[in-house]
């Protein structure tokens, strides 16, 4: 690096700037900050004071549907919204059956789910477009939350049966005395104990507007986090195609307990749902791909699911497939509504923690499906109000026997594409629904439940596309690639819960890392105009005599003000703490030297020739070579700041210690186009000193450009330099 061959200005741009002043701004004079009372008292007002027109709208926005639905264009909407409605409810109805099994309940509690969703996301929701319901991660985490407690409570087999007293249970609205709860009754206890919880941690965070919760989970870890589980959720369905009864492992590593198990049952497979299975998946998986392939040109997916239901629930029927196979089936399903259940109080403190993943999960898959639907269709969507939507179609259908839900982006697809405009598509699916719950339900006794893992496993199709991209996200960024990999492994491999939070983690500690990889660049001018970039990316740029122009690209705090001076020193090619240690061991050896000859000692000699222009150090004469390259000596160093967002207590000593050590070495250090909160940063912690420098100028001057800093330190080393320091 060399400071003296590349001089940017001649003479007469010389003689143009020092006719030239620098910036000035005046700051705006900053309110005095107001104490915790009268804040407390504003608030207060604010929130507690009730008028006509404040309830209104605080009505409206906790229920939009009253604010649209008088606005609702009945004749340009009705049919969309109708067509939408019903063939997402025709989707539903199989889909809520087999994801019941995934969420360890009985079939009738995901169409209770998908029924109370629907409704009240309807009056809750801001989003016109999503279907909320069922989800296969929650359904997967609400399951293995579900066999922990069962197996805590002695419940290990499907058929086993304690009684309230020798549980210590007491279910609510059956009272005390010996009324038994099978498996069954606690699986759904735990399930809408775990939904309730859920629910009032969603209220909790909306009332406490942390909906910006959302954006520390990044497409790439919601996108490797789903990844994941869908691998668990693929591996948990296997025993269903191949009709074997073994229990699902707790704990971490279950997918290689799953496989385990898969093989060393393999000999007692059910060859009936083994075919039965073959024979879905070889009709389901090609016509799948048809709707997908053509559903630019069809009006609406055909629902190939519901038709194998059907079909497959006939074949099962007449054929016996239960009593005579041993083929496991959905057994009955009861019409109507059972009435509701308070949740299992004493059971909280041992889901708490798991209910909290859950919701943090659910809200942040729904935020984000209907961010992005209202962004492409010309919308907004209120992050708070989503948290309370969401919240409540998790507490209210909790008393109902039903497990959690969120946005599920392969039913938002279909219900978009088929015409949706409002939420009355989702009144229109709950009357499905409804009629199914009414009246249709008990005919599915019979349908094969490794008909239902079929259809889980062909809706996962989507999630395990993700694994072909992988490289192209590895080209495209190599840190959001490392993010998707890391959590998509931690969550299948490890422990579904402990790969969201790894994920988490690992985003932090990568935008920490990316604060640690900045290093000072140094700048040059350009030929034609006042502006400076790095000089190793553009060619043309030109360097100040004795004046050296750096930036650092990251914020200066704890964690990195180290590396920020680590990276300033070897850009400048001058330590001053290694260059100040170095100049008293030679003038201790001089002095040693000096005292065996009898010549006087060299610093009174050097005071007598000491100058200005060399760099004063206690009345010596400095001359700092940089380093090979250089054919001049520096004198001064402008540090732009227009790349470092904040500073910290340690960011700020960084730089008062980097002016303190070049300073003793004769360097002055300036800084230049600060913005207003590294300015106030700088002024709290005490940077700008009160009285005046060694060199007659004063520390506390603001350069709102890097050409005024420059000019500036140039005029300061001039003979007879001056320039207007009143910035």
């Amino acid at each position: 690096m060399t400071h003296g061959d590349d001089c940017c200005t001649t003479a007469e741009d010389g003689a143009e700037s020092d006719q030239q002043q620098p910036l000035i701004l005046e700051r705006v004079e900053k309110e005095k900050p107001k104490s915790w009372q009268s804040v407390a008292s504003q608030r207060l007002k604010k929130h507690c004071s009730c008028t006509q027109k404040k309830a209104k709208s605080k009505i409206l926005g906790f229920v939009p549907i009253l604010k649209w639905l008088p606005r609702y264009q009945l004749r340009e909407w009705l049919l969309g919204d109708a067509m939408s409605g019903l063939i997402v409810g025709i989707l539903l109805v199989p889909q809520s059956i087999a994801y019941s099994l995934l969420a360890s309940q009985d079939p009738i509690y995901g169409l209770y789910t998908s029924f109370f969703a629907s409704i009240i996301y309807a009056f809750l929701g801001t989003s016109r477009h999503i279907s909320v319901g069922i989800f296969g991660v929650l359904c997967l985490l609400v399951g293995q939350v579900v066999d922990r407690e069962l197996a805590l409570a002695g419940y290990l087999t499907e058929s086993s049966v304690l009684s309230v007293n020798d549980s210590a249970v007491l279910l609510a609205g059956q009272g005390n005395g010996t009324v038994e709860c099978d498996r069954s009754c606690y699986a759904i206890t735990v399930g809408t104990t775990v939904t309730f919880t859920a629910g009032v941690y969603q209220v909790l965070m909306g009332i406490f507007q942390v909906g910006f919760v959302s954006v520390y989970l990044s497409d790439s870890l919601l996108s490797g986090f789903a990844t994941g589980a869908s691998l668990t959720i693929l591996t948990s369905q296997i025993k269903y195609l191949l009709g074997l009864k073994i229990p699902r492992p707790q704990g971490w590593f279950t997918l290689f307990k799953t496989w385990y198990s898969l093989f060393t049952n393999l000999g007692k497979t059910n060859i009936c749902d083994l075919v039965t299975s073959l024979v879905c998946l070889l009709i389901l998986i090609p016509t799948k791909e048809l709707n997908d392939r053509f559903k630019a040109k069809l009006k609406a997916p055909i629902p190939f699911e519901l038709f194998v239901v059907v079909i497959a629930t006939l074949a099962s029927h007449f054929g016996h497939f239960n009593t005579d196979y041993g083929s496991g089936v959905a057994g009955d399903i009861p019409t109507g509504f059972l009435p509701p259940q308070l949740p299992l109080w004493s059971l909280i403190p041992n889901i708490a923690v798991d209910a909290f993943s859950i919701a943090i999960v659910g809200f942040a898959i729904t935020v984000s499906l209907s961010e992005m639907f209202a962004k492409k269709h010309g919308y907004t969507v209120d992050a708070n109000q989503e948290m309370y939507a969401i919240g409540f179609c998790n507490i209210v259908p909790s008393f109902f026997r039903c497990f959690t839900t969120s946005a599920a982006l392969t039913k938002t697809l279909v219900k978009e594409s088929t015409g949706c405009q409002t939420q009355i598509s989702g009144l229109v699916t709950a009357l499905v629904l409804l009629l199914v719950l009414l009246v249709i339900a008990p005919l599915f006794y019979s349908l094969q439940k490794c008909v239902l893992a079929v259809i889980i496993l062909v809706n996962l199709r989507g999630a395990l596309r993700k694994f072909t991209d992988i490289p192209r996200m590895w080209r495209t960024n190599r840190v959001d690639a490392s993010i998707w990999l890391i959590t998509m492994a931690t969550s299948a491999l490890v422990n579904t819960e402990l790969g969201l939070l790894v994920g988490v983690m690992v985003s932090a500690f990568c935008v920490l890392g990316r604060t640690q990889q900045a290093h000072v660049v140094e700048l040059g001018r350009a030929a034609t105009r006042e502006h400076y970039e790095d000089l190793s990316s553009y060619r043309g740029l030109r360097r100040h005599p004795g004046v050296a122009v750096f930036r650092y690209e990251a914020p200066i705090y704890y964690a990195n003000q180290s590396l920020f001076k680590k990276s300033l020193y070897k850009c400048v090619g001058l330590d001053p703490v290694k260059e100040k240690a170095r100049q008293i061991r030679f003038k201790k050896k001089n002095k040693q030297q000096g005292e065996a000859a009898g010549v006087p000692d060299m610093k009174s000699r050097d005071t007598e020739g000491a100058g200005k222009e060399g760099g004063v150090e206690d009345g010596a004469n400095v001359t700092l070579m940089l380093d090979k390259k250089s054919s001049g000596s520096l004198r001064s160093i402008v540090i732009d700041c227009s790349a470092i967002l904040f500073l910290d207590t340690a960011g700020v000593n960084a730089l008062k210690e980097v002016r303190k050590d070049y300073r003793e070495l004769g360097i002055k250090v300036i800084l230049a186009q600060c913005n207003t909160s590294i300015l106030d940063s700088l002024e709290t912690g005490g940077y700008y000193p009160d009285k005046k420098d060694s060199d007659g100028g004063e520390d506390k001057i603001i350069f709102f450009t890097i050409a005024d800093a420059v000019r500036y330190v140039q005029n300061l080393s001039a003979p007879n330099g001056d320039y207007d320091t009143k910035c």
